[in-house]
Formats: structure tokens, C-alpha cells, sequence
């Protein structure tokens, strides 16, 4: 299945929906762009809904901490949520848990992010 995303922007903050499998570095640039150009408007909270995500390898993970980054960078944090459990896995394994903040439900994600 092809890697594609949506992104709903809400002002401060941004829900970025991400589906299909995340394998190829490649995949993911205009997604980092339009992340850039969120940024440059002051939207540096993300709520990234992993839900139709179905598979990643680390090209994936690299995405994951990518957004992460900019968000930060620009003054603002990213959630993770609705992951499903292989997705879960790779995130334990690879202790990226500890970098991320996550949430089971949109909610509680824009709960973290603090909108």
C-alpha cells in the first residue's frame, strides 16, 4: 500500500494523518515540507493519527522524529496516537516512547498538546 497522509490544520495546532507504509525516505518530503510551512505560520502542535498506518522500517521512525523536531524547534511538541500494535512495537522496542509524547485517542492527544 502507498504511504500518503492528510494534514487538517487548525490553527495553533495541526492533526496529521498518516496511512499506507512508510518505507522509503523518499515518501515523506512533501509531508516534512508542508510541516516546514506549518511552522512558518506559527502551527507548531501536532497531533500525528497513526491509525491507517499500517507498516514503517526505520525510514519511517527517521519521519516520525523529523516532525518531532520541527515542532520543537519551532516552539511546539508532537503527540503520537491511535498507533495499532505493530506499529506500538516498533515504538517500545526502538525506546522512542520516551522521546514522544503519546495518546490513545485524538483527544487526548490535543489534551497533551495543550489546545
Amino acid at each position: 500500500m502507498v504511504f500518503d497522509f492528510t494534514i487538517s490544520n487548525q490553527g495553533t495546532y495541526s492533526v496529521i494523518s498518516l496511512s499506507g507504509n512508510l518505507i522509503e525516505k523518499g515518501q515523506a518530503l512533501s509531508l516534512l515540507e508542508k510541516v516546514d510551512e506549518l511552522a512558518k505560520d506559527n502551527c507548531n502542535k501536532l497531533a500525528i493519527d497513526l491509525e491507517k498506518l499500517i507498516y514503517m522500517n526505520s525510514s519511517g521512525l527517521n519521519t516520525l522524529i523529523q516532525l518531532l523536531t520541527k515542532a520543537r524547534v519551532a516552539g511546539g511538541e508532537a503527540v503520537l496516537y491511535n498507533m495499532n500494535k505493530k506499529i506500538n512495537e516498533l515504538i517500545l522496542i526502538t525506546k522512542l516512547h520516551t522521546l514522544f509524547k503519546i495518546a490513545d485517542t485524538e483527544l487526548e492527544a490535543l489534551n497533551l498538546l495543550g489546545v
